[in-house]
């Protein structure tokens, strides 16, 4: 069982990333993943399986946080529940699958995806990178394959894959609105996906902690959770009041810190 002290900085920071993805519509895993690995490896969790439990806590997290946000969504009309349907089959296989491979992965690697991939977030979002809009959305098979890369990677970084749906919407003529409602929707599937995989291949592994179920460490998916979800709608709501654009700019700053640091971590 955890301290005390780390049961309320579940809490605290649960209430924290709440606000931040509802303030400015990113996902919790962006910032829930670097805090987990830091409060594991200050509990003195095995160095071999921090990482696999941070993302696995995440996307377990990232089930009870999507399914409020996208019930938002819903009400304003803005989930094109189609493109959820036609791409849902490859999130669910390639989320499964990218957790099988990340439990054989080592933390030392993991960590260095992540790494590159918070790069690659804060920096398309410090110069507000946007794709164009080119072609329509593809077929089946074309959903089945961009619904496999984005729930494998989503699988391999503990989000909800809404950094890499969102562009493809985009780049499929979905009007950025919808795009952002129907990305809140699809990360539903790849959260449960996620959490099922991290589930099964955690099962056995030496070193878990107590209280822990396969990959999912319960206090901290509580202590997340709940306080997320009850602090996103408050997030939302300062988005209408604050400059949101502003302060993406500092959140993206605040990220390529986290970055660098998890990176001079690494050496």
């Amino acid at each position: 069982m955890p301290s005390l002290s780390f049961l309320l900085a579940y809490l605290v920071f649960g209430a924290f990333a709440g606000i931040i993805a509802g303030l400015l519509g990113v996902g919790g895993g962006i910032v829930v993943v670097p805090a987990l690995f830091w409060f594991f490896t200050a509990q003195g969790f095995s160095q071999e399986l921090i990482m696999q439990m941070a993302l696995g806590t995440s996307l377990a997290a990232i089930m009870f946080t999507s399914v409020s946000s996208l019930r938002a969504h819903h009400r304003r009309g803005a989930v094109v529940w189609p493109i959820v349907k036609a791409i849902t089959p490859g999130i669910l296989v390639g989320t499964f699958l990218g957790s099988c491979v990340a439990a054989k992965l080592s933390t030392g690697f993991l960590k260095g995806f992540f790494v590159a991939f918070l790069y690659y977030v804060s920096i398309q979002m410090l110069l507000n990178i946007k794709p164009k809009a080119h072609r329509q959305i593809p077929g089946k098979l074309g959903m089945f394959g961009a619904g496999l890369a984005i729930g494998a990677v989503s699988s391999l970084v503990g989000i909800g894959g809404g950094t890499m749906s969102v562009p493809f919407m985009v780049w499929c003529n979905v009007a950025m609105h919808t795009a952002v409602g129907t990305s809140a929707a699809i990360g539903f599937p790849i959260a449960l996906a996620g959490t099922i995989g991290y589930i099964i291949n955690g099962f056995g592994a030496p070193n878990l902690p107590s209280l822990s179920f396969g990959y999912i460490y319960l206090p901290a998916l509580v202590g997340v959770a709940a306080v997320s979800v009850l602090t996103a709608p408050y997030g939302a709501k300062l988005a209408h009041k604050l400059p949101v654009s502003t302060l993406k700019r500092f959140f993206a700053v605040f990220l390529l810190a986290m970055a660098t640091r998890m990176l001079w971590s690494m050496f």
